[in-house]
């Protein structure tokens, strides 16, 4: 199953998510409308909405719930990217100028917390104090790993272990709860509700270390970012560690320099050490054994077309090019 055919699967239910985040997205300040729609429809691959949906049918719920689940999850990761772009100074993402670039920083920290107490308003209306336990962590565990990668920017020395802490913090757990979510709402075991948060938080993890490998092997046009944004931030990701770890002194030192003072002038020197070390290779094979995981921990689920297409988003995560 390819990834239009996933989508396909769950059109009638991604779209009524869409309309609902159209409708949620409604300001009486005009700035939050621009800024807001201008975010909410550049392009995303609305990932983690389609998790929590295929995870509520692949559980057999038939409710409308998950519409509103799917939204606020989509609601709190449209914050963070805002709140991202500024931190890290980025001025494209999927391809277009991002909205700090086009509304300054202010506006977009702004509207980014406008979204973040939507989402929580959304989650009242809900009426279920499991659900809002379940977000209100997550969204306090990103908070979390968007401290801790602030803490690893521009310092060489962060580990593998460090980085990944980052990724299951500010990544992974949004997927977690994505996949979980589905499994609570459909009143599952609680042994399939842990199953769900294994297969989505292992998708994240996943998602991301092809992301970070992605910024050393394909072009900005592809990516819909500049190539060596990560360094030009100084954040050290797993294709740097591993090749300041097995390249020879002079390489390491190139990679070491460039974190820490954040350039990318050196970039096509820079991705000429990742591949030659292996970093490459090293960082996908990472992916494919979270890839792995993510789709054993689907084993307790019963066979149907919503499982199937989780496994298939799990391949799609390592498979992509942008």
């Amino acid at each position: 199953m390819d990834i239009q055919s996933i989508y396909s699967l769950i059109q009638d239910d991604m779209k009524a998510v869409d309309e609902l985040i159209q409708q949620r997205l409604q300001s009486d300040v005009a700035l939050i409308n621009q800024l807001g729609f201008y975010i909410i429809n550049s392009g995303g691959k609305r990932l983690r909405p389609a998790i929590a949906i295929l995870s509520a049918r692949a559980c057999g719920y038939e409710g409308s719930q998950h519409i509103n689940l799917a939204t606020i999850i989509e609601f709190i990761h449209t914050a963070t990217l805002l709140h991202d772009d500024v931190v890290d100074n980025s001025d494209m993402r999927r391809g277009q100028e991002t909205a700090n670039s086009l509304w300054g920083n202010e506006a977009s920290v702004l509207v980014g917390d406008f979204l973040y107490t939507r989402s929580f308003e959304m989650m009242v209306e809900i009426e279920s104090m499991r659900l809002m336990q379940i977000l209100s962590h997550t969204t306090n565990v990103i908070a979390e790993g968007e401290v801790l990668q602030l803490l690893n920017c521009h310092d060489a020395d962060t580990t593998e272990a460090r980085y990944l802490e980052v990724i299951h913090h500010k990544t992974a757990k949004l997927f977690e709860a994505a996949g979980q979510l589905g499994a609570v709402i459909s009143g599952s075991e609680p042994h399939i509700e842990t199953a769900m948060a294994n297969y989505a938080m292992h998708l994240g993890s996943a998602f991301q270390l092809v992301d970070d490998l992605l910024d050393y092997s394909q072009s900005s046009e592809t990516i819909g970012k500049n190539i060596g944004d990560d360094l030009a931030e100084g954040k050290p990701t797993l294709p740097l560690i591993y090749a300041m770890q097995h390249g020879n002194a002079e390489q390491a030192a190139i990679i070491r320099e460039a974190i820490e003072n954040g350039q990318r002038d050196r970039i096509t020197e820079i991705i000429q050490i990742i591949q030659e070390t292996g970093a490459i290779d090293y960082t996908a094979k990472a992916a494919e054994q979270e890839v792995k995981q993510a789709k054993d921990s689907l084993d307790l689920l019963v066979d149907s077309e919503y499982k199937q297409a989780l496994l298939s988003l799990a391949d799609f995560s390592v498979q992509r090019d942008y």
